[in-house]
């Protein structure tokens, strides 16, 4: 059989035909294997304490009465961690795919990484971060115990917003690094770009602020972890959404040993999109606290944590402008997008991604754009799902409704008048990222008839009519 009949008979027999699926039986029956199903003879519970403060000093953390409550095994504080050589997670923020358009520095300097430690140490940088681990029989007497532990902050001024972060009196999140600035970047060709500007008939312009979200995962965040002893080997039961590799890697870095001396082992996964595809602190603080008790040790995240410390996504900064010529022809966009990375560099790819499709799917001649990333007294962001890319999408079609608006154009033709057509591909963006097919204005058309886009100003009128 040829490899062209092999392909047609795999598509007459599956392309475009329901397929069952195959775990449901299994999730429907109760019987799905989560982190928080695991348990193992014999394993004691952690709790996380955290700051509740944005930024502050940690003057002290007293133990004595917590340390003697029921149950107790040990409370492991940033001290503990530093005394026995942990590391902050090797977070690699840079995206590495030689695909697609990379960030590239101003200056041509390197970017500034800022750490993220398991356990604060000296200063807390976000509301949530671990400060102490309480290590007990069960949870309900590490909870009880976390109670008794007096830690006294000297609290610090905050910055939060990232268009604040780079102001010249701004609070610096990490004073050793004497800036908030990680990454300045830009692409594209800048005096084409202003040429195009200054020739244009109109030139709309947007500042506008794309929130942060979180992910409210079904499923919270939960680890177990097991030393063995006599060989020297670490293992980590939890929910990876970005592979056991990574997380492997990670928490191997962290405790300081060979990656061969770590095993991560995951079941289902109760919602990703992004969330879990880091390595969070207290994936290594299991396997620490499993050493250091000589017991499994098992965490498992409570709803508002999670809402405070998962990895959040979004949040950009966005100051954009668009030139268009007299009949509505595209003619050149220009922005300066800034990221909020939180207190830790967990991410550049959103930045970096928004920044390759910020032309969208128009044709757009040329386009320069700066690309900035901040690190603020937040919670650290990530790559959810499509990272960066519905925050620039969102920022160019307003830019176009703008114009619309401001000078006449109608909503549907503008589009069409400027989408890239089916002849022109393999076509190359004006910031040099291939677009290898499609059918764009045939996509457009069908969504807007699908969307009975000719009824929708009656709709609206209809609709505030009744209120």
């Amino acid at each position: 059989m040829s490899f062209l009949t092999s392909r047609q008979q795999v598509a007459s027999q599956g392309i475009g035909k329901p397929v069952r699926r195959r775990e449901d039986a299994r999730f429907l029956t109760g019987a799905g294997n989560y982190a928080d199903d695991m348990n193992l003879p014999g394993q004691a519970c952690a709790y996380v304490v955290r700051s509740p403060h944005a930024h502050a000093r940690i003057l002290s953390i007293e133990v004595g009465r917590a340390a003697c409550a029921p149950g107790v095994l040990t409370i492991l504080t940033g001290s503990d961690a530093a005394q026995d050589g942990l590391q902050p997670i090797p977070q690699r923020p840079v995206p590495a795919n030689p695909h697609e358009v990379p960030l590239k520095s101003r200056d041509g300097s390197p970017f500034l990484i800022a750490p993220h430690p398991v356990l604060a140490l000296g200063k807390t940088r976000y509301v949530g971060e671990p400060v102490a681990v309480v290590i007990a029989e069960t949870l309900w007497q590490a909870m009880d115990a976390a109670e008794r532990l007096a830690v006294e902050y000297d609290p610090l001024p905050v910055v939060v917003r990232s268009a604040d972060a780079l102001a010249p009196a701004a609070p610096l999140v990490w004073e050793e690094h004497g800036t908030n600035l990680c990454v300045d970047s830009e692409t594209g060709d800048k005096a084409v770009t202003e040429l195009a500007f200054a020739q244009a008939a109109h030139v709309v312009r947007l500042e506008t602020v794309i929130n942060r979200v979180t992910g409210v995962p079904m499923e919270l965040r939960a680890a177990v972890g097991v030393y063995d002893g006599p060989a020297t080997r670490y293992t980590v039961y939890t929910s990876s959404g970005g592979g056991v590799v990574r997380q492997r890697d990670d928490i191997a870095a962290v405790l300081g040993v060979p990656t061969a001396a770590v095993r991560v082992v995951s079941g289902d996964v109760g919602g990703n999109f992004g969330i879990r595809n880091n390595t969070c602190p207290e994936y290594a603080l299991v396997a620490w606290a499993a050493r250091r008790v000589g017991r499994p040790v098992k965490w498992t995240r409570e709803r508002r944590d999670a809402f405070a410390t998962d990895f959040h996504g979004r949040d950009l900064t966005s100051e954009a402008e668009l030139a268009l010529d007299e009949h509505g022809r595209f003619l050149a966009i220009r922005a300066v997008n800034t990221s909020n990375l939180g207190a830790s560099a967990i991410s550049f790819v959103p930045l970096a991604k928004g920044i390759a499709v910020s032309s969208s799917v128009y044709d757009i001649p040329c386009s320069y754009v700066r690309g900035l990333g901040v690190v603020t007294n937040t919670s650290p962001t990530s790559a959810y799902r499509s990272a960066g890319r519905p925050e620039v999408m969102f920022v160019l079609e307003r830019l176009i409704d703008i114009a619309c608006r401001r000078y006449g154009f109608d909503r549907i033709e503008i589009r069409l008048r400027n989408l890239v057509t089916p002849e022109a591909m393999p076509y190359r963006n004006p910031l040099g990222l291939v677009y290898d097919s499609g059918d764009y204005p045939a996509a457009f058309r069908r969504a807007a008839e699908l969307g009975h886009w000719a009824g929708f100003a009656a709709r609206r009128v209809e609709a505030r009519r009744r209120g």
